[in-house]
């Protein structure tokens, strides 16, 4: 990337202006009372670490190698938690988006390639939960999963109607939607008994999983798929709908708790994604079922393996959760990109419109000419797609982050940008990794 002339003057109209500032933060010394006033934003970026194109990789990871990638999942995670605090510091210090920062920073042509490349990772990513809220449907009701995909345009305007009311009511209603993913899952796992020390034991990183080129694809596929670049956008932004003053004190708070917020909202997403490999491990791999790594075929099982008629409902009730969630901050992503790199404002429900229509074409042309289990290798491509575009989010987010000209006082201290360098690096080398052996498999 090069950059062009020294960063203009920050434009004044803000990311999102309807909910800009527009939630108070109470200044109560007791504390818990400043943590739930921060509390939200979070929960709206731990849907994309949970979202339909993750449970393939998980469900694959458990039942071909039992707990061993285990320590992959909280690895991912732990790399997703520092990305989403350096977003939190972007946005507080500065008062920009991650796509305002873009624009500030980078030359025009530079800075429309990287839009471009956006909107098509979010397309991607809508992609994935069009065809995961389709196949729940499908699962729990019989719908066709043409008819289903169809269907899930529909929620544009229930969501979209909802999200009027007010930022607070978007955040309720996804932290309502991550509760119901964390409650289905908590009653499989409670159900499935897994080995307990298998589970601890699988969160220590073992030496096998670089020995084992089949081991090493699913969990280079679950690093991959984890961290969403339009992520990365989307916190720098909604983090400024709390309305802290420009002191100091105030901005150290802010980062402090909005950081603590988004951790333990990712703490649930590390649940969540831990519980489907657990269940996974515990259901099909202890009864020697490894070849499953299908969502279908693993809702098909579970009922069956355990002998409770209603799991597999539960985890159909979960993956339509997952999917209705994620693609309510799909849409915020894609407001925030195109306000920030080209100063375009859609109203949301042409925006929404426009990316679901995008993403249902080729997800009607498969499920038509193809057929419906041929579902699963559109959400594998879409998880290369968003590995694509990954790094062309990370980067500039570690380069502005660990910039004093622009940080100030609150630049990343050297132990954090040598951290944040290596993770970005990891997953770059990772992410190419595995496009490359994704495109061998295809062959």
């Amino acid at each position: 990337m090069t950059t062009g002339n020294p960063p203009s003057p920050p434009v004044t109209v803000p990311s999102l202006p309807e909910v800009y500032r527009s939630i108070e933060v109470t200044k109560s010394a007791l504390w818990w009372k400043r943590m739930l006033a921060y509390a939200g934003p979070g929960y709206l970026v731990s849907v994309g670490y949970m979202d339909p194109g993750n449970w393939a990789t998980d469900i694959a990871g458990g039942s071909k190698f039992g707990y061993t990638l285990l320590s992959v999942i909280l690895i991912s995670n732990l790399m997703a938690i520092l990305l989403q605090s350096l977003c939190v510091r972007l946005g507080v210090v500065t008062g920009r988006d991650l796509a305002q920062a873009c624009r500030d920073y980078y030359s025009k042509p530079v800075s429309i390639a990287l839009w471009l490349l956006c909107e098509i990772a979010i397309v991607a990513c809508d992609l994935a939960e069009l065809l995961g809220s389709a196949l729940a449907l499908n699962l729990l009701f019989g719908i066709p999963m043409a008819v289903g995909v169809c269907l899930t345009t529909l929620d544009v305007l229930v969501l979209l109607l909802l999200q009027n009311k007010g930022f607070r009511y978007t955040e309720a209603i996804v932290i309502t939607l991550v509760a119901t993913i964390a409650v289905c899952f908590g009653l499989q796992v409670f159900m499935s008994r897994p080995d307990w020390l298998g589970v601890a034991g699988g969160l220590i990183p073992a030496p096998q999983v670089l020995a084992n080129n089949e081991m090493l694809y699913i969990a280079m596929g679950i690093l991959g798929a984890t961290v969403m670049p339009h992520n990365l956008y989307l916190h720098s932004s909604i983090v400024q709908t709390r309305a802290w003053r420009s002191s100091d004190e105030d901005k150290r708070l802010a980062i402090k708790y909005a950081t603590i917020d988004s951790t333990l909202a990712l703490s649930i997403a590390f649940f969540v994604n831990g519980a489907i490999l657990v269940v996974a491990a515990a259901v099909f791999h202890r009864a020697g079922r490894f070849d499953v790594g299908d969502i279908r075929d693993a809702y098909l099982l579970l009922s069956p393996l355990l002998g409770v008629t209603f799991a597999s409902t539960l985890f159909a009730l979960a993956l339509l959760a997952s999917g209705q969630a994620s693609t309510l901050t799909a849409t915020l992503a894609g407001q925030i990109v195109m306000e920030g790199f080209l100063h375009i404002r859609l109203k949301p429900w042409m925006r929404r419109l426009l990316t679901r229509l995008l993403a249902l074409i080729p997800a009607l042309i498969t499920i038509v000419y193809f057929g419906e289990t041929s579902t699963g290798g559109l959400l594998v491509l879409s998880q290369v797609v968003l590995s694509l575009q990954l790094s062309f989010a990370v980067i500039p987010l570690v380069i502005f982050t660990s910039d004093p000209k622009r940080m100030g006082s609150y630049v990343n201290p050297k132990w954090l940008s040598y951290l944040a360098w290596a993770v970005a690096i990891v997953i770059a080398a990772l992410n190419a990794w595995l496009l490359v052996q994704t495109f061998i498999t295809l062959k």
